[in-house]
């Protein structure tokens, strides 16, 4: 860990490798009057809007719509099965499980044509009273089970025991999309009207904790947050459905579920405060996590050590090394494609564009884990088998 100080705050920076991009991103938080403490930057960070993604803002009584993302909830799903891949034909898991899957489970941009069941979408919510989520009931019961696309994928994954495992990492489609720009609208709007000593330039408005206005968001973002592990359970059974179909016998463990784009309230060096993780995982003592891999890489479930440092959190993943067009610009396909199929991974590689998720576009996942082993316990670690993706 790096500690540095920038306009007079401290940043403390689990990795020496941040893009110019991230830092200016970095420096601009620093500049937040309502910064608790220090910031906190994972090993898996790189520019987003606003805010790194890889961040940890931790706020005194304000809550930043674009320190959490439009992606809210956006997480990760794990679930081990007692079936050991070298038992499965390869024809089977090709032909039966991995195109049931495709058949089951909406990918990309792709709806479900038939509304699901409500008893799928959160419950407990009075959703007539949230602005954006009643707009949106419709559309969430096409939107709830599917996978999206980006960097969503479905993975089939075997541990060092040779176990089956299925992971997700999906998030609450274009519903908290949807809420998160207009609550950033809202929050900017509002901040010009308060002459607000945050600069318009650096987008990070924020919602002062006590108005209406961060009530109504903060209701909001905890039902996407909901919503998103709804959408992970219900891909999970699915995919556990088509699974048993094909694997006689087999049985799953409880499912691992964790966020990585969200606000909480929580007390930290003596204060409760208002934290945002984006693209950041709880990491609280005894807490399991997941970190996933790039495509054709490793991912891990690890234990959160609680350190206090990073406000009790790690990275979410490998965190992005090339911009989306750099990547499909400059990394070579064949080369992508042949690292992958030389592993025997089944992959969701198939023409240029499908290389802004590749693994070159990516760190190493394995340095990434290196950095942060004051954070986290590796319980497990997990290889892909195959790979499903918008």
């Amino acid at each position: 860990m790096e500690i540095k100080t920038i306009n007079n705050r401290i940043v403390k920076i689990w990795t020496d490798n941040v893009e110019s991009s991230a830092m200016q991103q970095i420096e601009n938080l620093t500049t937040l009057p309502f910064l608790f403490h220090h910031l906190a930057i994972m090993p898996d960070v790189h520019a987003g809007k606003g805010m790194p993604i890889g961040g940890v803002l931790a706020c005194k009584d304000a809550v930043v719509p674009n320190a959490v993302g439009v992606d809210i909830g956006c997480g990760m799903c794990a679930v081990k099965t007692n079936w050991k891949v070298g038992d499965i034909p390869s024809d089977i898991l090709k032909n039966e499980i991995i195109n049931g899957i495709r058949q089951r489970i909406p990918l990309g941009m792709s709806h479900h044509e038939e509304a699901q069941d409500a008893r799928y979408l959160p419950q407990g919510y009075d959703i007539d009273k949230m602005a954006v989520v009643k707009t949106r009931q419709h559309s969430a019961l096409h939107e709830i089970g599917t996978l999206g696309g980006g960097n969503h994928f479905i993975e089939l994954q075997k541990d060092e025991e040779d176990n089956l495992w299925i992971m997700i990492h999906s998030g609450s489609r274009n519903l908290g999309a949807r809420v998160g720009a207009y609550y950033n609208n809202m929050a900017e709007k509002l901040n010009a009207q308060w002459h607000s000593a945050v600069s318009p330039d650096i987008n990070l408005a924020f919602l002062p904790r006590g108005t209406k206005e961060f009530g109504m968001y903060w209701e909001e973002m905890k039902y996407c947050v909901d919503f998103a592990l709804c959408n992970r359970r219900l891909m999970m059974m699915r995919i556990e459905e088509v699974l048993a179909d094909s694997l006689k016998g087999i049985e799953f463990e409880p499912m691992i579920n964790i966020a990585h784009n969200y606000a909480a309230f929580e007390n930290h060096f003596g204060h409760d405060v208002f934290v945002h993780r984006k693209g950041a995982t709880l990491a609280r003592k005894g807490v399991v996590g997941i970190i996933p891999g790039s495509q054709g890489t490793a991912s891990y479930i690890v234990e959160g050590l609680g350190n206090a440092e990073s406000f009790c959190s790690c990275s979410h993943g490998a965190g992005r090394v090339l911009s989306r067009k750099a990547a499909i610009q400059s990394l070579s396909m064949a080369e992508e494609v042949a690292r992958l199929e030389a592993k025997g991974i089944v992959h969701a590689i198939h023409c240029q564009d499908d290389m802004q998720e590749a693994s070159g576009a990516y760190k190493n996942i394995e340095e990434v884990i290196a950095n942060e082993l004051d954070l986290v316990k590796i319980k497990t670690r997990l290889l892909p088998v195959a790979v499903i993706k918008g």
